[in-house]
């Protein structure tokens, strides 16, 4: 009876996440998730495809280059950046956020079943870096007020000094305050910059996908943030590489790529010239490099 009842309650999370608009949780491997493709709808821009599919812009903008982002053509099959390789620092329980991609990992485990929870974030813009290194979740808030930083009032003097909870507050719905000095994880009221670098630093998430991550963390949860525009795994006998495009960093892709490939014993078993092809086009989404 124990075992029955962990597997619908295992069944019924798996379910709560299985919709195009919320972060899915998915059985914890190197390589997770489906491609898909969508068909443009009139009026449709690439925007609000990727909130319908929980992708962020960049993602998406990256995965169909050339194509308009604001009008596509209504018909036009969209590649929907909907698999991911799990970051190499996803190696545990808590949250991983890769900068690269824009994206954040929550491990986790249900009725003895290991799970990943993945969601598209905004992150800091230049000059206001989101910063990397290992914290944690310090403190948990439901319709947080947002006190408005110094820096901030300083751009905006007609910021009063705290807004509070509602629709006019950035911060959104809900709120984890990290141990990292100042900087949260949030929702947000301007939803289009999920996916993009527009904060002062804070983590931004979907109006619709921060309660899910809310209620499945607690205080006390580690959160590693990285840089990994490079990441490479396994599933099933198969070699998949996955490269995020750092626009004007230099970056040398093919040394990370081999530097891992190294790592993990795998530079015997790919095709070169599908590493290649992969490391120029950089589309973030997962390439079977097999040899």
């Amino acid at each position: 009876m124990r075992a029955f009842i962990s597997l619908m309650l295992l069944t019924l999370l798996l379910l709560a996440f299985h919709s195009p608009a919320s972060g899915a949780a998915y059985p914890r491997q190197a390589l997770i998730g489906l491609p898909s493709r969508h068909a443009v709808e009139p009026n449709e821009s690439l925007m609000e495809i990727a909130r319908r599919y929980d992708v962020g812009y960049n993602e998406i903008i990256a995965a169909n280059p050339g194509l308009d982002p604001f009008i596509p053509p209504t018909g036009t099959s969209v590649t929907l950046p909907t698999s991911w390789l799990l970051p190499a620092a996803a190696n545990g329980e808590g949250i991983v956020i890769n900068l690269s991609e824009l994206r954040l990992y929550l491990l986790f485990t249900t009725a003895g079943t290991g799970l990943v929870a993945t969601f598209p974030i905004g992150i800091g813009s230049e000059g206001h870096e989101t910063p990397t290194g290992t914290f944690n979740i310090r403190e948990k808030i439901v319709n947080p007020p947002w006190h408005v930083p110094p820096s901030i009032r300083k751009e905006r003097p007609e910021l009063p000094p705290v807004i509070p909870s509602g629709p006019d507050n950035p911060l959104g719905s809900h709120a984890l305050r990290l141990s990292a000095d100042g900087i949260l994880i949030h929702g947000t009221n301007r939803p289009w910059g999920t996916g993009r670098e527009v904060s002062h630093g804070c983590i931004r998430l979907y109006p619709e996908d921060i309660p899910r991550l809310f209620r499945l963390v607690r205080v006390g949860t580690p959160v590693t943030i990285v840089r990994e525009p490079v990441k490479i795994g396994e599933r099933e006998g198969r070699v998949y590489l996955e490269v995020h495009d750092e626009g004007g960093e230099v970056i040398d892709y093919l040394e990370k790529a081999t530097g891992i490939l190294g790592r993990l014993n795998l530079v015997g078993r790919v095709n070169i010239n599908l590493l290649g092809e992969a490391l120029r086009m950089r589309t973030g989404i997962p390439v079977d490099i097999t040899r």
